[in-house]
């Protein structure tokens, strides 16, 4: 028998009092017959304590103490009285100890209905278990329809997703003691039901999910951040009254009614900003917290001016969930202020309603249909479970099976933007205009020329934020850009909307595909200051069959020209001199000549051309000089030519040694359409890509605007040269951008 949980009410005989266990519940008697919620618990009760049917060999009572628990949880999301008797029966469904035909018999269709679509949703365990214990990266058919089917009975009635939702809160909870469980409990958690809990906005349960389930996922982590809270409680406490008391005096002048409470940080989420942001626990601002609810949205607006006045707020942590609300319905705003003592206090502001639904979603304001079809008041239910309808759509255009751990992940790092009519349109967080394009339509993805947010014109590499309009201008033809593709370029960052644009170039012909390569190829390479490139070894090293595969692959997309560059320069960099090399000269010279390996001669001083300053990966030769020891060129450098062609024997073989450590000076050429900030731009480019400028020269043509630049930088090698130059052409105004092979 297991032990009755000591804060149930107790009968005579021992058992649960259930007349007292259910006026504990709080539930309203004009919407919930306690008659029948007791009923179905005293059934629940009998159908635990029948002999031989223990299931699995696990206790039998314990399935009705979980159902309990399961009515308690739900009761505080104020359901129903049919949901509130589902989950008193579920457990006893669920181990074969009642039948579903009784239940409809006693308690309706909708009940059944309900259990039924809660034992649908098994189909995520199932799923989930054989993502995470097997490399099988597809479902069979009939696994998929289950999830289908499981989907659809989420959308029919979101109570279903409520019920399991409380089940596996109740389990989470029963494995603390039970190690052999707790780790498969909590993965289950952690990646379906939490991510759930937030979709549909129920904070109440959210928290507690994420803490559990990471408290047994990563135990070290969890103790850890637990004992720095632990340690720093009293003084954190003396610091919150303290400033409720000046909050409270502050609004008392300003004639605010408020109710003001100090808010506790949840452990995960403490640690998910720590990682997510790369800082230590004592940078987390909102460890010392406070919550201010007021009757309406003026007075949080007005609240707002009184804390700023109070104290000196913290640039970039001011959120308005009121006017921008997150994805998940969730409102409220949000300040970070130095607060006294000099120390960081985050401020939360929300009306009394907002906080309702913040800890309750979709439970807080919601009306379910009745009997005769007809719904009341279903906006809101119908807002939060449209996510669920979109993960239904995805499944139908892709064909493919559902990962559905990660589309409830993805949720949490979401961009919310508005089309020209209002609707809004739900993206991966860094998601750019041209991937809200191919999210509207594939055809307007294609036809994409332009774009605007809030009526001004952007580059197509912009980055969506959340509640921002956006509008594409489009042509009258399909013409996707292979630059599309290049992912350092920034165009697309979705990879559905880089696989649209893939297809339609693979269904162009090969021919195309070679000639658009081979001109992307020829003109990255020359930009680049490259005139002697042996493509076959860089196809074969790319496992291309022949250059034109090579071609092929890069004019389709499948290739960048990126990718190419650094295989080039990687192959370059390990090719051995026809003889061996006896002689390696240490790494000592100013000019960074120390990675040169000398073939056939001994430890004799070297330094890079001037006349063509060749780059690590590319390919050099070497001239003795009267003097100044070898001078490196690039092989179709054309001074080295000249010299060959006169004096032969001062050529020497070399080649590069392979190590990193050193820069080497570059020359290179920019070309822009002057404006206001151009140069400042670029400076700032140079200085976030660690680009060291050895000298600059820049002059404008007053009639034509042309504004032209010689640099001459320090880079590593030839992969971050191109790099550089892929960054420098997508600033606005700039034309192009070459390498100077000889000033």
């Amino acid at each position: 028998m297991v032990k009755v949980r000591e804060d149930y009410p107790l009968a005579a005989d021992g058992e649960v009092d259930l007349q007292a266990w259910a006026k504990r519940l709080g539930v309203n008697e004009k919407e919930v017959d306690i008659g029948v919620l007791i009923s179905a618990c005293e059934l629940s009760a009998e159908c635990a304590r029948r002999t031989g049917s223990s299931h699995n060999n696990t206790l039998p009572m314990a399935s009705f103490f979980t159902a309990l628990e399961m009515v308690e949880i739900l009761s505080d999301l104020h359901l129903d009285q049919d949901a509130l008797v589902a989950a008193a029966l579920y457990r006893s469904v669920r181990e074969g100890r009642l039948d579903l035909a009784e239940v409809e018999k006693r308690y309706g269709a909708v009940v059944h209905k309900l259990i039924d679509g809660v034992q649908r949703m098994a189909a995520i365990t199932v799923m989930n278990a054989s993502q995470h214990d097997s490399q099988i990266l597809g479902q069979s058919e009939a696994q998929s329809e289950t999830i289908r089917k499981m989907l659809v009975a989420l959308v029919d009635d979101v109570r279903v997703a409520l019920i399991k939702l409380a089940e596996r809160t109740s389990a989470i909870r029963a494995v603390k003691n039970k190690p052999e469980k707790r780790y498969r409990v909590a993965r289950e958690v952690f990646d379906i039901y939490a991510p759930l809990a937030h979709r549909l906005g129920i904070g109440h349960i959210k928290w507690e999910l994420e803490d559990l389930s990471f408290r047994y996922l990563q135990p070290l982590a969890y103790k850890k951040i637990a004992k720095l809270l632990d340690e720093k409680r009293l003084d954190r406490q003396r610091y919150i009254d303290e400033a409720l008391a000046l909050i409270s005096s502050a609004l008392e002048k300003e004639g605010v009614e408020a109710e003001i409470v100090g808010r506790a940080k949840h452990i995960y989420s403490i640690w998910r900003k720590m990682q997510r942001k790369g800082i230590g626990f004592s940078q987390v601002y909102d460890i010392r917290a406070v919550r201010i609810l007021v009757p309406d949205i003026k007075s949080c607006y007005t609240v707002l001016g009184v804390i700023h006045g109070l104290w000196r707020n913290i640039p970039n942590e001011f959120d308005d969930y009121i006017a921008n609300p997150k994805e998940n319905g969730y409102r409220s705003l949000h300040t970070a202020v130095i607060g006294p003592m000099g120390k960081v206090l985050e401020v939360q502001i929300r009306t009394q309603s907002m906080h309702e639904e913040a800890e309750f979603g979709v439970c807080s304001h919601w009306r379910y249909k009745g009997a005769d079809g007809s719904s009341k008041n279903t906006i809101g239910y119908e807002e939060k479970i449209a996510w669920l309808r979109q993960v239904l759509d995805w499944h139908e255009e892709s064909g493919d099976s559902l990962d559905i751990s990660e589309h409830l992940q993805q949720a949490q790092d979401r961009v919310y933007v508005f089309t020209p009519d209002g609707h809004v349109v739900n993206l991966k967080y860094g998601s750019t205009p041209l991937d809200f394009a191919y999210h509207i339509h594939t055809e307007v993805g294609h036809r994409c020329r332009g774009a605007k947010v809030n009526g001004r014109i952007v580059p197509l590499t912009y980055t969506l934020q959340t509640g921002e309009r956006v509008e594409i201008l489009t042509g009258k033809e399909n013409a996707p850009r292979r630059d599309w593709l290049q992912s350092n370029l920034g165009y697309l960052k979705t990879s559905r909307a880089r696989t649209k644009v893939q297809h339609w170039f693979r269904q162009q012909a090969k021919e195309d595909n070679v000639l658009a390569g081979r001109y992307l190829l020829e003109k990255e390479f020359k930009r680049l200051g490259l005139t002697s490139v042996d493509y076959k070894t860089i196809a074969n090293g790319l496992n291309c069959a022949s250059v034109d595969d090579m071609y092929a692959a890069v004019g389709a997309g499948d290739l960048s020209s990126m990718q190419v560059i650094k295989t080039a320069h990687a192959l370059l960099g390990r090719e051995t001199p026809k003889q061996p090399i006896l002689q390696t000269v240490a790494p000592s010279n100013s000019d960074g000549s120390g990675d040169i390996s000398i073939s056939g001669v001994g430890n004799l001083l070297t330094h890079i051309a001037g006349c063509c300053k060749p780059l690590p990966g590319e390919a050099i030769v070497g001239y003795i000089t009267v003097g100044r020891g070898v001078s490196i060129h690039r092989q179709d450098c054309k001074k080295l030519l000249h010299l060959q062609a006169v004096e032969p024997e001062r050529i020497v073989e070399v080649s590069w040694a392979g190590r990193k450590t050193e820069t080497y000076p570059v020359d290179i050429a920019i070309e822009a359409y002057d404006r206001q900030g151009l140069l400042r731009d670029i400076t700032f480019l140079l200085s976030n890509e660690h680009i060291n400028v050895i000298s600059m020269s820049t002059d404008t043509d007053v009639k034509s605007h042309i504004a032209s630049m010689t640099l001459r930088v320090e880079v590593p090698g030839l992969a971050e040269l191109a790099n550089l130059f892929a960054k420098l052409n997508g600033l606005p105004n700039v034309a192009a951008v070459r390498r100077i092979s000889e000033l």
